[in-house]
């Protein structure tokens, strides 16, 4: 008798045991939906949003409506050096004023640490911020560069030659266009050796350790509007320049350097603009009939810069996927 009972209890104890199991179980399975801090075993965080990359510029198509003889561009990753661009890219056209970022860095280099005399470091700063085309001559003699002294067999002058060697130029040569021969605005310069020449500036090849600062500080001052031009000299911010976003420009300064004139013996104006970051180079080179106007090769220059924004301003905040926990 007494066996049985004692039988009897413990399948209650039993039973009475599997019973306060069974719920406590039960609320391990479902989650605890409460709200404390301590959570299921399954449980999942819900994932944070992430903001996109800064964006910047990276290779991309471009589709440009242009009507014009010749249009090319390039883009450098400064980081890794590729340059992506036009399938022309390699073709040339005349510099115009784009080159008076060498001519000045060119001279600066070979002061060294020595300062130049005032009026040349303030030609300097004319030749750049306003374009100014005495300012720039002043310089070009400065740095050894002279009209007189050209080279038999369409050899490029001193100043030019520096330039394809130190910067690694492979398709600019010297203009041959008579009676402007020799002239440092009709050197042929392609759109790959422009960001070439941009990045040898930004890298501190083309001015030297003392000046790259100055000089792309005074790019970045480059002013003047389309319409702010004179017969030497003119307003040269404009471009690729208007087709940043403000998230690239708060970034850092944006250094550049435009060329542009209307030519009557090929009744074209040749436009080219060049911008320069610390992590990319971007130039734009383009012939187009002059009865379009200077405004025209500016909008070109900026859609271009525009369309190569990655990834483009206010993209949306990405969730990243969260695998879901294991029970």
């Amino acid at each position: 008798m007494r066996s049985r009972v004692a039988m009897v209890l413990a399948v209650v104890a039993v039973l009475l045991g599997g019973g306060m199991l069974v719920p406590a179980a039960y609320a391990r399975l479902a989650g605890d939906d409460s709200g404390g801090s301590g959570g299921g075993a399954g449980s999942v965080a819900a994932p944070e949003p992430t903001a996109p990359e800064p964006p910047t510029l990276a290779a991309g198509p471009v589709s440009v409506n242009f009507s014009g003889e010749f249009f090319g561009w390039a883009l450098m990753d400064r980081a890794s050096g590729e340059i992506s661009g036009s399938k022309n890219m390699a073709s040339t056209s005349s510099t115009e004023s784009m080159i008076k970022a060498w001519i000045v860095s060119d001279y600066l280099r070979q002061l060294g640490d020595k300062e130049p005399p005032a009026s040349l470091k303030r030609d300097a700063s004319l030749a750049i911020r306003d374009s100014n085309d005495g300012a720039a001559n002043r310089v070009f003699a400065a740095a050894g560069g002279s009209y007189r002294d050209i080279p038999p067999n369409g050899q490029p002058g001193r100043v030019l030659k520096r330039a394809i060697t130190i910067c690694g130029l492979t398709d600019t040569r010297r203009g041959i266009m008579p009676p402007y021969e020799g002239y440092w605005s009709f050197t042929r310069m392609s759109p790959r050796d422009a960001v070439r020449l941009g990045d040898c500036i930004g890298d501190g090849k083309a001015a030297g350790p003392k000046w790259t600062k100055w000089v792309l500080d005074e790019m970045s001052k480059v002013r003047g509007s389309v319409k702010e031009q004179q017969a030497t000299s003119g307003g040269g911010k404009w471009g690729i320049v208007d087709g940043l976003p403000a998230e690239i420009k708060a970034q850092g300064p944006v250094s550049i350097k435009n060329g542009w004139t209307p030519l009557n013996y090929d009744g074209n104006w040749h436009v080219n603009c060049l911008a320069v970051t610390e992590k990319w180079s971007l130039a734009v080179m383009l012939r187009y009939p002059q009865s379009k106007g200077l405004s025209y090769g500016a909008k070109v220059c900026a859609s271009v810069a525009t369309q190569l924004v990655t990834p483009q301003p206010g993209a949306a905040l990405k969730v990243p996927q969260q695998p879901i926990g294991k029970l």
